[in-house]
């Protein structure tokens, strides 16, 4: 595992970490490691998120199977005003 080591981190930024990592009951190595995770994805994440982006293209892309024909707005409000 490597480790990462940051210098001239502004001291009000680290005070925000600290506070942060303290609402979160966690170290400040543990709160940067999880915002890490949360920002910088890796290349199996970006890997899932093609995947994922290419299934709903691909689900956008399909024509509508309806049996039943759908109703024009005009008719539907019609029968709206007619209860």
């Amino acid at each position: 595992m490597a480790t990462l080591y940051v210098e001239n981190v502004p001291d009000d930024l680290y005070a925000a970490l600290r506070d942060r990592a303290r609402r979160h009951r966690k170290s400040i190595t543990a709160e940067v490691l999880s915002l890490l995770e949360q920002s910088v994805p890796t290349a199996a994440e970006l890997k899932r998120r093609k995947q994922f982006l290419l299934r709903v293209r691909r689900l956008g892309s399909r024509p509508v199977q309806s049996t039943v024909p759908f109703v024009s707005t005009e008719q539907m409000q019609r029968e709206d005003r007619a209860r």
